[in-house]
């Protein structure tokens, strides 16, 4: 392989400033949402003391899921030792850096009092999932961080394999806390479940790939940078094994539920009778999300289709929000079994449906952190060589 060549992006247009503009502005209302509903109270929201977690959760969680998977790229590089991917490595790590910190700023601004933060750093109670995830968020900054550095000085680049090893193994640890947080809740019968946490690591191999993917093709085509076909193809090919992936593990998921006699009704609930919960996990994760972009993927008309690359990416992130929300409400809206084999009814909500109807301040706050990651990623690429120059196919062959 040739010496790669990377530079930063102009970034004085009008268009980019534009797009910062446009960026920022939803990045106050995200601001303006919160001030309103930490003033007013969360009653202004959809949430209820039933449904605690609401569409931030939802945003967040898989900010935080597609980071990991945006680091893939630079995983295979490094770890795998795939050459053809070297080039997009430090675009990777930035981008996996990026999202992390939008899901967080979403997540902070969501507690209530998010300057308790400062208690969930200095204090850590190890039997709770929660403190772990503290530890390796704050430990995926510091080694992805450390791993850019050593991608981009000639003096460290020896150790750049090491580094990447580990970020590797630290982004499947912390995949696997996230995908615990629900697995180790027996309380709920739609998280009760070992499977939640590869699940969620081959769901952040494909959200976040498919984040990646749009990021790149933006990059050089507002840019004026020039990208290859083939890279393009390689990159499409490899998000339809992370794509079907997901599809297998997600009907193992609900086989394996409707195995267990205890979980028939969260099951029911989901695939039946659930309503809203029902109509977003067939029409957005199943089919939106998974069936139609496996299609298009390996159409033999559209194999070499840029824009429908573009629809294809865009329905994985759809149908990755869409997992989210019914992983997240849809657990959280079913009654708990708090006596398994009984119905029980109370002035409480106990064994009642939950409702929840998502308000515009809790999606303004979700998009504002898509933002936050967005406006990390395009300010970065202006002052660092991130990008290389070109990515023609006689380079990346």
């Amino acid at each position: 392989m040739k010496k790669i060549e990377y530079t930063a992006i102009k970034g004085n247009s009008l268009a980019y400033y534009g797009l910062l503009g446009g960026l920022g502005l939803v990045m106050l209302i995200g601001l303006l949402a919160v001030w309103h509903m930490e003033h007013n109270g969360h009653y202004v929201t959809g949430m209820t003391n039933q449904i605690v977690w609401g569409m931030p959760h939802v945003f967040a969680v898989f900010l935080i899921v597609a980071a990991s998977g945006a680091l893939n790229v630079a995983s295979i590089a490094s770890v795998f030792r795939k050459e053809d991917y070297e080039p997009l490595a430090r675009l990777s790590g930035l981008l996996a850096i990026a999202l992390l910190a939008g899901g967080l700023v979403v997540l902070l601004l969501d507690l209530g009092r998010p300057d308790r933060l400062i208690v969930a750093m200095t204090y850590y109670n190890f039997k709770s999932i929660f403190a772990w995830n503290i530890i390796l968020y704050t430990g995926f900054f510091a080694i992805v961080g450390v791993y850019i550095w050593f991608m981009m000085d000639h003096n460290m680049y020896r150790f750049k394999k090491q580094a990447g090893l580990a970020a590797f193994v630290w982004r499947l640890i912390l995949t696997t806390g996230t995908g615990s947080i629900f697995g180790f809740l027996v309380a709920r019968s739609a998280y009760d479940a070992a499977l939640m946490a590869p699940m969620f690591i081959i769901m952040s191999f494909s959200f976040g790939l498919a984040i990646f993917i749009l990021v790149l093709m933006a990059s050089y085509n507002w840019t004026g940078r020039e990208l290859g076909d083939e890279v393009v193809s390689r990159l499409r090919n490899l998000l339809g094994v992370f794509v079907a992936a997901v599809l297998y593990f997600v009907i193992v998921y609900h086989l394996t539920n409707l195995y267990i006699t205890e979980h028939h009704g969260v099951e029911k609930f989901i695939l039946l009778e659930g309503g809203q919960f029902t109509k977003v996990f067939w029409i957005g994760q199943i089919i939106l999300g998974g069936l139609v972009p496996l299609a298009l993927i390996y159409a033999p008309g559209v194999r070499n289709c840029r824009k429908t690359l573009a629809v294809i990416c865009t329905l994985i992130i759809i149908g990755g929000l869409s997992t989210m929300y019914t992983i997240i409400i849809g657990g959280q809206a079913y009654p708990l079994e708090m006596f398994p084999g009984y119905e029980v009814s109370s002035t409480f909500f106990d064994g009642v449906v939950n409702d929840y109807t998502p308000s515009i301040y809790e999606i303004a706050l979700g998009v504002g952190g898509v933002a936050v990651s967005l406006v990390i990623v395009a300010f970065i690429i202006k002052v660092l060589p991130f990008l290389p120059t070109s990515l023609a196919d006689k380079q990346s062959s």
